[in-house]
């Protein structure tokens, strides 16, 4: 991607330093999303708390002298979010209103572990997601290791999916869809995980219309695309009930499979219009 580094977003709400504790802070240990999982999906196998055997260990250094090495260590992280926060939202505030609907931002929260928010505690081992109850998005950079080294999505443009994919959603609030599928969901429970699917779908595919803006102002290219599209396959529930489980089960499916994200993804990129993200 071609950006250059700058300041910090207004929209970002830096909490990294008043947030963990819970699941993924234990001991001063950060386990990662793949660490915590594991031992989450352990201590219900064997009815034992395993947390309780993650100590730390050796000399450690005082808790504000790690913050502010960490937070000096991600700096750079913080300001390639702030880019993509203020690029994705700069673009809907010109796309939204083309269809009817003014935009306003939403909010990027950084933390680690976990942290409060108004749709309940907010934890690095579901990943990163938007609140409607608040308009923010959450996320722990901590994930794009895990995108990377677990999932198998590398890149600067992967990462990006991923925030334009919460903004996504936000927009959904903006255009009063995610309260009418909130209402389809209370009426019909046999439908949730399908209307959950649609949901998700669509968040893709306004990535996607987010993506054709950096193609055409040359933010990004051909390679740049292609790690979006891997991106959003490596989180399809097919692909990823069979790194948990060994086997897929499409009746649970609520994002959608990795087939079906990429295919809303390149809808959006290749169109730019949000007419085209009709997933209903």
């Amino acid at each position: 991607m071609q950006w250059r580094p700058g300041g910090t977003s207004g929209d970002i709400e830096d909490r990294r330093d008043s947030s963990g504790g819970g699941f993924g802070g234990f001991g001063g240990i950060h386990l990662g999303i793949g660490g915590t999982l594991l031992l989450i999906v352990l201590s219900f196998v064997f009815r034992q708390n395993l947390f309780t055997l993650v100590t730390p260990s050796g000399p450690t250094q005082p808790t504000g002298y790690a913050d502010r090495a960490r937070d000096a260590a991600e700096q750079p992280q913080v300001q390639f979010v702030s880019f993509v926060l203020d690029d994705v939202q700069h673009t809907w505030d010109q796309v939204l209103p083309k269809a009817g609907v003014p935009y306003h931002h939403a909010k990027l929260v950084l933390y680690r572990d976990s942290i409060d928010s108004a749709c309940g505690m907010a934890q690095s081992a579901t990943g990163p997601f938007y609140c409607p109850e608040d308009e923010k998005v959450y996320l722990d950079l901590g994930f794009f290791g895990e995108l990377q080294n677990r999932f198998g999505a590398p890149g600067e443009f992967a990462q990006a999916y991923v925030i334009a994919h919460e903004i996504g959603h936000h927009v959904q609030k903006q255009m009063g869809i995610e309260q009418k599928v909130g209402l389809l969901q209370q009426r019909n429970p046999g439908e949730r995980n399908k209307l959950s699917v649609s949901l998700e779908l669509q968040a893709d595919c306004f990535a996607g219309v987010w993506g054709n803006s950096t193609e055409q102002r040359k933010v990004v290219d051909q390679a740049d695309a292609k790690a979006g599209l891997d991106a959003a396959a490596a989180v399809g529930d097919d692909r990823l009930q069979k790194m948990a489980t060994g086997h897929v089960s499409p009746e649970s499916f609520t994002h959608g499979s990795s087939a079906q994200r990429v295919e809303w993804f390149k809808r959006g990129l290749a169109s730019g219009q949000v007419s085209a993200c009709n997933t209903f």
